[in-house]
């Protein structure tokens, strides 16, 4: 477990997490056009959705500077289990312990994000991830 966030988990613990409590959110940090045409977790079957908002804002991809007051303007408490999620990991780890520093209690990585790590071919989306694990998204 990290010291600057609660700590990494799968996209299957995650999705686990999201059924087993009521009160735990799925916080999508990558970038629109990312939502757009890469797809996003379907949380229907759990009767959840999951809530988007940039960590980086697209296409300068700086860091968004109003991030946490916009979480807190979506209503999740820094009681609430935060799973946070990009394409591989890595924007969500920082959302994570940025949203940690700022009194947030149990932030949760989803390692290898949506897409997953890169293959030897270095694309994505065939070694890991919220994808390749099987786990219900959509594409709009």
């Amino acid at each position: 477990m990290a010291e600057d966030y609660a700590g990494d988990v799968s996209p299957k613990e995650a999705w686990d997490i999201l059924g087993r409590d009521p009160r735990a959110v799925l916080l999508d940090v990558r970038t629109e056009p990312e939502w757009e045409y890469v797809g996003v977790p379907d949380l229907t079957e759990l009767e959840k959705r999951t809530i988007l908002l940039s960590w980086q804002v697209y296409p300068d991809m700086l860091p968004n500077p109003t991030f946490v007051q916009d979480v807190e303007a979506r209503g999740i408490s820094p009681e609430q289990t935060v799973l946070i999620i990009c394409r591989s990991g890595v924007r969500s780890r920082h959302a994570a312990i940025a949203l940690t520093a700022r009194g947030y209690k149990r932030c949760l990585n989803v390692a290898c994000g949506f897409e997953g790590s890169h293959d030897k071919e270095r694309h994505r989306g065939a070694c890991d991830g919220w994808k390749v694990t099987g786990l219900p998204w959509l594409q709009e």
